[in-house]
């Protein structure tokens, strides 16, 4: 096993609710209710968000007011704030906006890369290569942040094999990218082959391999991301009330739930700095604001169990 960093390190979470779960709702959600939800986001203690994507907006108008948010989210204090571009014009706009870091999505299956990004995975590499270079050329210090999608299966190609993953985790690092993470975006992945895979792409990236992105489509999302902590992993992605998916699986559900991922590692003593309480209120919350959309998640049906009580903040 690898082991990047100590057993009861902080674990780092990346709530994505605002962007991988609202583009996968067909409503849109007004922009003064998304500063709410990301104002409540902050007092429960979440430092990293990812609050849009610069896409054009007759694909995703959920997302159509991403540089409102961002310009939002840059006034809470501490808050690092990440937005998905598909290209070099998102990048643009991302730079334009003043996030912090910019996630581009790099698919290691190609028959996903091509039905989502309309490239083959090796023209994402080229355009991350471009990306880069506008990013240095702007003097902007906006971080770029590959994700290898579909990682660890594909609901279009069915078997990914491994070794392409590696290669582009290499590939992707050697044109640019300063982090990589890899995803499980169609709920495919068990723990042994996420702890396997994790571990073949440290070998290569070290401290670069900086996230882990799981769905809880088959009910192993934690199992998962247990699996990835275990391969060293320190920083995961999730949503408030594992809202999410995607338009090429479908039947899934969203990313691991936010209070789902903090209740597992608080009851293992590992801090996230999150506060249940606050997590759980607005769980309620956005349960209003999505009335008739799925939510999915469990801590919030039971609570804490009393060994947890008292405990709000993980």
């Amino acid at each position: 096993m690898v082991t990047s960093a100590p057993a009861h390190a902080a674990v780092s979470v990346r709530e994505v609710g605002l962007r991988d779960g609202l583009q996968s709702i067909a409503r849109t959600m007004p922009t003064a209710r998304k500063i709410e939800w990301l104002r409540a986001l902050h007092a429960a203690g979440v430092r990293e968000a990812e609050v849009g994507s610069f896409v054009p907006a007759r694909l995703l108008p959920q997302l159509a007011d991403t540089a409102e948010v961002v310009a939002f989210a840059r006034t809470l204090p501490g808050l690092v704030t990440s937005v998905l571009v598909p290209n070099l014009r998102g990048a643009q706009a991302a730079l334009d906006s003043g996030a912090d870091a910019m996630l581009l999505p790099l698919s290691a299956s190609h028959a996903h890369s091509v039905a989502n990004l309309r490239k083959t995975p090796d023209e994402v590499v080229a355009e991350i290569g471009r990306i880069r270079a506008l990013r240095d050329a702007s003097g902007s210090k906006c971080l770029i942040e590959v994700g290898i999608s579909t990682a660890f299966g594909c609901t279009l190609q069915g078997l990914v094999d491994e070794a392409e993953v590696v290669r582009l985790v290499r590939a992707a690092l050697d044109a640019g990218a300063e982090r990589v993470g890899l995803a499980d975006t169609v709920g495919y992945a068990d723990p042994l082959q996420v702890a396997r895979l994790f571990e073949r792409c440290f070998a290569v990236a070290g401290d670069r391999l900086a996230c882990g992105h799981f769905h809880d489509t088959r009910g192993l999302g934690l199992a998962n991301v247990y699996a990835a902590w275990q391969a060293g992993v320190r920083r995961f992605d999730a949503c408030l009330g594992g809202i999410g998916g995607c338009p090429h699986a479908p039947g899934a559900s969203g990313n691991v739930a936010t209070e789902d991922l903090a209740y597992l590692f608080a009851s293992m003593g590992v801090p996230t700095g999150l506060d249940f309480d606050a997590l759980i209120a607005l769980r309620g919350r956005l349960a209003g604001w999505l009335d008739g959309e799925p939510l999915h998640g469990h801590v919030w049906r039971a609570g804490l169990p009393k060994t947890l009580r008292g405990q709000a903040r993980a």
